[in-house]
């Protein structure tokens, strides 16, 4: 009988490489937002694959990024935080892109662990495969690298491949969450991240960072349907007026888009109610990031 093994493992790379498109992925549920925007993650998700002869908890990090307000050194916090509590890292690069700062402040963050670190280069579906070889050439000098495994995170190219070969790495060890499920985060958080994702794609580059979402209730009405209620932060009054839209439009289309994936996480029908409130300055007041849900013991 084969020996069941479980552990953790960081996602960690530059903002906007696809660490949370890769997450989806390989859950094959959507637990952590997808946005063109960088900088999208800001807790600390932790996605959970069950196999028959493994359990893998992935956690996917903040993108490393230079702090501008104190929710960037929150997100910085977390990011460090994360890489001493786990089995293996995976660090993820864009072979579209050449090395920039962020991969060698990366690169430094990782030279003294001795836990394995994977390169793992994402998009290869965007490039010519006889540039393949060459993008590997560019990094796998800068670290020991224990596996390097290029994939597709959105095709699906190489994905099983990778999480076969982490397995491999992981100790022998007990099933930590029940095989059914995907997330350590409560739904209240998920349902959070979705609106946000829909507000930060649909309001474009009009918004950048200044969105912030907070479920004030999520109850079930009966068997078939679950009233959610939720705010969404802006920093100012304009932007306020962006994500409302002329008559109403643009929240309406969030709140669209954002029930379609809620239900589909939860199973069942709902009636999504959103408001915009205004709450100026809001990434650098720390009880006020508590309280939309960044979790206290991490900031």
């Amino acid at each position: 009988m084969t020996e069941f093994k479980s552990g953790f493992v960081a996602i960690i790379g530059r903002p906007n490489v696809g660490k949370s498109t890769f997450m989806n992925r390989v859950l094959g549920q959507k637990v952590a937002i997808m946005s063109d925007k960088a900088q999208t993650t800001r807790n600390k998700v932790q996605g959970v694959l069950t196999t028959e002869d493994a359990q893998i908890i992935f956690i996917d990090t903040p993108g490393i990024h230079k702090p501008k307000h104190v929710l960037g050194d929150y997100m910085m916090k977390v990011a460090k935080n994360t890489l001493r509590e786990v089995d293996a890292i995976l660090f993820m690069i864009n072979v579209e892109e050449s090395i920039g700062r962020g991969d060698e402040f990366i690169v430094d963050m990782l030279k003294n662990t001795k836990t394995p670190v994977f390169l793992v280069l994402n998009k290869i579906d965007l490039i010519h495969p006889d540039q393949l070889i060459s993008e590997i050439e560019k990094y796998k000098d800068l670290l020991p690298f224990a596996e390097i495994v290029p994939i597709s995170a959105l095709q699906g190219n190489n994905v099983d491949r990778l999480v076969e070969v982490i397995s491999g790495y992981l100790p022998a060890g007990p099933m930590y969450y029940p095989k059914d499920q995907i997330s350590d985060h409560p739904e209240h958080f998920i349902v959070a991240e979705l609106i946000r994702e829909k507000a930060l794609h649909l309001t474009s580059q009009e918004i950048p960072h200044a969105i912030g979402v907070n479920v004030e209730k999520m109850l079930r009405e009966d068997d078939e349907k679950v009233k959610v209620e939720a705010t969404i932060y802006v920093e100012r009054d304009s932007q306020k007026g962006i994500v409302i839209g002329k008559q109403g439009k643009m929240l309406k289309e969030i709140g669209i888009r954002a029930r379609q994936d809620i239900e589909r996480l939860l199973g069942s029908k709902v009636y999504l109610e959103l408001w915009v409130k205004v709450q100026k300055d809001w990434r650098n007041k720390p009880n006020f990031i508590r309280q939309i849900g960044y979790r206290e013991d991490e900031y």
